[in-house]
This record gives C-alpha cells, sequence and structure tokens, in this order.
C-alpha cells in the first residue's frame, strides 16, 4: 500500500491551542536557573567578595555589575499631576488635553503621559460601556422588551 493513499493526520498544535493547557505550575524555575544555582552552591559568598574587591580596584564591568544590582533602574515612578475629573467624556478629553500639556511643558515624560493616556482611554471605554447599557435599556423599555419578556 503506498504512503500517499492515506492523508497524513496534521499532529501540530492548531491555532488556539497548546500542548499543555494549564501552563507552567505557579513556582517553576527555569532549568537554566535551576543549573547556575546549583553550580554556584556554597561559593556565592566567594564570588560576591570577589565582585566587590574587582569593584574596589576600578574594574569597569564590576562597578557595573555592582551598581546594577545595589540601584536597579526604576521600573516606574508615581507622578503626581493635577487632572480634571474623568466621570464624564467632556473630563475625559479635558483631562487628556491637561496630559500633552504637561507633556509639552516637561512636567511629565512621554512615557508617563502613555500610560496615564492608556488609564484615560480604560475611562472612556468605561463610561463608553455605561452610556450604551442605558441607551440599550431605554430602547427595551420603549419596545416593551424588558426582562420579564
Amino acid at each position: 500500500m503506498d504512503n500517499h493513499d492515506t492523508p497524513r493526520r496534521d499532529t501540530r498544535f492548531q491555532p488556539g491551542q497548546s500542548g499543555n493547557p494549564a501552563g507552567k505550575k505557579p513556582g517553576t524555575r527555569n532549568r537554566a536557573t535551576m543549573l547556575i544555582e546549583q553550580m554556584i552552591g556554597d561559593e556565592a559568598e566567594r564570588i560576591t567578595g570577589n565582585l566587590i574587591r574587582s569593584a574596589l580596584e576600578g574594574k569597569p564591568w564590576a562597578i557595573q555589575a555592582c551598581l546594577r544590582r545595589a540601584a536597579p533602574p526604576a521600573r516606574s515612578r508615581t507622578v503626581s499631576l493635577d487632572l480634571p475629573k474623568a466621570d464624564t467624556p467632556a473630563g475625559v478629553l479635558a483631562a487628556g488635553a491637561r496630559l500633552v500639556e504637561a507633556t509639552a511643558s516637561g512636567e511629565i515624560a512621554p512615557d508617563e503621559a502613555d500610560r496615564l493616556s492608556a488609564l484615560l482611554d480604560k475611562q472612556r471605554l468605561a463610561l463608553e460601556t455605561v452610556e450604551l447599557e442605558r441607551r440599550i435599556a431605554k430602547l427595551e423599555a420603549e419596545l416593551g422588551l424588558g426582562e420579564a419578556a
């Protein structure tokens, strides 16, 4: 019998499917991390001491490694900015305009404005959802399509 007579079954995962739908178990550690931890083992204190000595000797790579560990770059900072109330569409628009103004004047950084703008967009979507629900309920009431139907 020829192999071309029977259709081949595609055994690859289909879009949206996973070989492990539950994903990794919480707390599962990367194999490479576990290997490095095992290799370092009891030598961590000695390695750290050598790194610090190298930094004190003025070796730039060691200084950089120590500084990265001692003072990692900030992921984000708290921004204090007076914004208009954003509890109406007009308020969201005014708050957005204030963000643009604050960014243009250097009061906040563009990436901070971007994150705040995303927050305002979520507020806008929430307001739109509430308004659409209100309008649908009004139309259903006018047509007699209430929840009793």
